[in-house]
């Protein structure tokens, strides 16, 4: 069952870029790390809607946090900018769906060995099954459902972006 379509993700898009920029009010750069595949994917959507509603006095660096959802402490979760490009600066951890909160939760620790301005977490779907002490920050759409639903998010490399409830 599908319940968000093309413009629906688009209008939560928009609202989340705003959220962040109104939130983050007066910062030089926001790092936006999207989580894998398609966390970078909702984090470039981001990027491409705060570009075009955000100031000219704020930067935005786009980068990638890599690690194994389903087994997380297989090897060391990593964050394609180097430490320095991190330093007191906000970054939003960005992904596609928050469920137990697991993966955000380790996707924290690169960012450990930092200090940055603060973190927060911006998802497409928020799930209501947390397990970790997680909560996002920027939310576009709250759900709650049974442990045996799944969400599935196409957001990248298709003609029409759509979330479905299977």
């Amino acid at each position: 069952m599908q319940i968000l379509n093309d413009r629906q993700i688009r209008q939560k898009i928009r609202r989340i870029a705003i959220e962040i920029l109104e939130r983050n009010y007066g910062e030089p750069e926001i790092v936006l790390a999207g989580l894998n595949n398609n966390g970078l994917g909702f984090a470039r959507l981001l990027l491409k809607e705060l570009e075009a509603v955000g100031s000219q006095t704020t930067r935005f660096t786009l980068t990638r946090i890599r690690l194994n959802p389903a087994n997380p402490v297989e090897y060391e979760p990593e964050i394609e900018l180097p430490a320095d490009a991190l330093k007191n600066k906000p970054i939003v951890i960005v992904d596609d769906v928050a469920n137990t909160g697991r993966t955000i939760f380790y996707a924290v620790q690169p960012l450990l060995q930092v200090v940055p301005k603060k973190v927060e977490v911006a998802v497409l779907v928020d799930r209501q099954h947390k397990s970790f002490p997680v909560k996002a920050d920027y939310v576009g759409l709250s759900l709650a459902t049974t442990l045996l639903e799944n969400i599935e998010v196409q957001i990248r490399e298709v003609q029409e972006m759509a979330v479905y409830l299977n």
